[in-house]
């Protein structure tokens, strides 16, 4: 028999708490980066310590990847403990109060447990206590894909601020002992706090895209719990996908991509950036490449490639940068977005 609630039932505080975004009528508004903030493990690995393992020369290591160290987490290390860090780091560089975060997104392979996810555990330690929170899975792309979910909340008018994170620990589901795997994954985490405008949004439409017939080229086994890759065939693809997604981004940005004076890709092998660059002709000044000293930490490649560039690579407030990923299953995107506030 249907049972049906009386409204004078109903606690008040249903109401009376529910975020303010919720409450809303919803309207088409803008969206920015306000901030960026990062946080890596302190213990470095060098090539010589992963190269002697496996029976290979550090040159050989930075030839074929581009990286000549990495940082991995140690073992009383958390994944929540540094996305939190990235996140206040953001925050406080955007002067923005965790009270005023309307939703925390974490992009991650490699959460503590498999359950609960990491972005409430995030929100929690934030302080941000009235905050929606859900994990993105969509491995190097995650970060990417969380930004798409970010600004549609804000440009929808569902949202003012949310927080997207992108935090991984791929040494932890690396195998030590696979030269495919082994020399170029690594840990950090990195964080974006993106923010409501009254102007247009400065971050261009996100192009996302996916193909699952590849999903064998990068998987990892529930059983085993270790990352396995193909590499050459992952190479061809993820060139592919990268120009592929470069073009389509700026064309729905109304933009040529000599108008654009960033690219930060994610950052898997340097070999990969300069055969996209090639391909696409692109100024060898203008790709970021950050991989010698950081390695490939998946879903926080693109924040950590972004505070890079800001840091070191000339990223000025009204520069014109174009972001893209690619990653397992496989999945793909890029967006052109407008840094900072001229």
């Amino acid at each position: 028999m249907a049972t049906t609630t009386r409204l004078d039932t109903v606690p008040s505080f249903a109401v009376e708490e529910a975020p303010a975004y919720a409450t809303r009528e919803p309207r088409l508004r803008g969206a920015e980066i306000a901030s960026i903030g990062i946080s890596r493990p302190a213990n470095v690995v060098h090539n010589a310590a992963i190269g002697s393992r496996l029976g290979v020369s550090d040159q050989w290591i930075e030839r074929r990847t581009g990286i000549r160290s990495r940082r991995h987490a140690e073992a009383h290390e958390r994944l929540d403990e540094h996305a939190t860090t990235a996140a206040r780091d953001a925050l406080e560089r955007a002067a923005v109060e965790p009270s005023e975060i309307d939703l925390v997104l974490v992009a991650t392979t490699t959460s503590d447990e498999l359950l609960p996810n990491t972005a409430p555990l995030v929100a929690h330690a934030l302080g941000a206590d009235r905050a929606g929170a859900f994990d993105v899975g969509a491995a190097c792309t995650g970060f990417l894909s969380g930004l798409a979910i970010g600004c549609a909340q804000i440009e929808s008018g569902r949202a003012r601020c949310v927080v997207v994170i992108g935090a991984d620990f791929m040494s932890r589901i690396t195998d030590p002992d696979d030269r495919a795997t082994a020399v170029v994954f690594a840990d950090g985490a990195g964080a974006a706090v993106l923010r409501a405008t009254e102007e247009p949004s400065r971050i261009g439409p996100i192009v996302l895209g996916s193909d699952g017939s590849g999903a064998d080229y990068i998987f990892v086994e529930r059983a085993e719990a270790l990352i396995r890759m193909r590499g050459h065939e992952t190479f061809r693809e993820a060139v592919d996908r990268l120009a592929e997604g470069t073009v389509r981004a700026a064309a729905a940005a109304g933009v040529e991509l000599a108008e654009i004076d960033h690219f930060v890709y994610h950052q898997a092998n340097s070999r990969i950036l300069r055969a996209v660059g090639e391909r696409l002709d692109l100024p060898t000044d203008r790709v970021v490449d950050c991989l010698g000293d950081h390695g490939n930490t998946s879903a926080a490649t693109l924040p950590l490639a972004l505070a890079f560039a800001e840091r070191d690579a000339g990223l000025r407030a009204g520069d014109r940068v174009l972001i893209g990923a690619f990653g397992a299953g496989f999945t793909w995107g890029a967006v052109v977005l407008e840094w900072g506030r001229p």
